[in-house]
């Protein structure tokens, strides 16, 4: 891709992505820096775990990016008593038109687009481990047979804090395969009066198809190709180590209180996510203040916290932001930093 090229993409990109927000915005009351995150992580080609209390309109957001994306929405919702077969599909004996039995695969709800599933921590760890391939191959294996999933494929998961009955932690593996894990504040006083004014009526918003899933896989496709300086990846992959223990970036905070930290999918993560963020801020190549600007989304669910730290009821996020303080912003070696 020349450079020119590449140039006139990104702007339109960025075209996109303003009328994309101010679309979403006619429906959903303030969370402009969530709003933004989510954007930033379907163009980064990612999975979204939202968190937060019952009732702040996660699930009203998934549905909002459906109707503003052109996409096809697919929903799970989560109980104890869901099994995997519920979400993936499940093969029935049906009879073709010569009068004999066949088997025939039923397809489950998340042979779609966009697929929300809600309140994934009240599932049984059997079932969200339903989701793994799901998320990484967007394809399902059944009777042998591997059936690849529609593009673009995202999935949006809800979470309830852990703190609330009948919930069941994620294991380790599932979250890793989630871009980012964004926070879904408590709206204050002039949101919650402004959700009072657009939802308390007999008519809801009409919102505009803003993209199609075309343009939103060449947006994709675009967005790889923004450049990135060694110096930076270098930073990327300081703060992906910092997370871990053993590590001589490791700050004592962290040697102490964390069992073991990101994966290299939080250096994906945090490369794919920053690259969206330079294009927004008008500029063609990545620098360490968007690493820093997508760290808190990509890391919080990938530090893992040990027995003291549980105990002590560490906060993970603080945690993180030492760890992104506490790196230099360049020159920094891992060779310097044993020294």
């Amino acid at each position: 891709m020349t450079s020119d090229h590449l140039d006139t993409e990104l702007t339109a990109f960025t075209s996109k992505f303003t009328e994309l927000k101010t679309e979403i915005h006619k429906a959903i009351v303030g969370y402009d820096d969530l709003l933004t995150e989510t954007l930033v992580a379907i163009f980064s080609q990612g999975h979204i775990l939202l968190e937060g209390v019952p009732g702040l309109g996660k699930t009203f957001l998934v549905r909002t990016l459906c109707d503003v994306m052109g996409v096809e929405p697919g929903r799970i919702q989560c109980t104890p008593d869901l099994m995997p077969a519920d979400i993936l599909g499940t093969h029935i004996v049906n009879e073709n038109e010569e009068g004999r039995r066949v088997m025939h695969f039923e397809k489950g709800p998340v042979f779609a687009n966009l697929v929300l599933v809600d309140e994934i921590n009240r599932a049984t760890p059997k079932t969200q481990a339903a989701l793994l391939e799901v998320m990484q191959e967007r394809s399902v294996t059944a009777g042998g047979d591997t059936m690849m999933l529609p593009a673009p494929f995202f999935v949006m998961a809800t979470q309830n804090p852990m703190e609330m009955e009948g919930t069941y932690p994620l294991p380790e593996a599932q979250l890793d395969r989630f871009i980012f894990k964004l926070k879904v504040p408590f709206p204050d006083e002039k949101d919650l009066i402004e959700i009072s004014k657009r939802t308390t009526g007999f008519h809801t918003t009409e919102l505009n198809r803003v993209i199609s899933a075309e343009d939103l896989l060449r947006f994709q496709e675009v967005l790889t190709h923004v450049p990135i300086a060694d110096h930076v990846t270098a930073f990327a992959a300081q703060l992906v180590l910092a997370t871990h223990p053993e590590n001589a970036f490791a700050n004592d905070q962290v040697k102490r209180y964390v069992s073991y930290g990101s994966s290299p999918r939080g250096l994906q993560a945090l490369i794919r996510g920053a690259r969206v963020h330079a294009v927004l801020d008008g500029r063609t190549a990545v620098s360490t203040d968007d690493i820093r600007e997508v760290a808190m989304s990509a890391m919080r669910h990938r530090v893992i916290l040990n027995f003291e730290g549980e105990a002590e009821n560490i906060n993970v996020d603080a945690l993180v932001k030492d760890i992104i303080d506490g790196l230099a912003t360049s020159g920094q070696t891992a060779a310097a930093a044993a020294a």
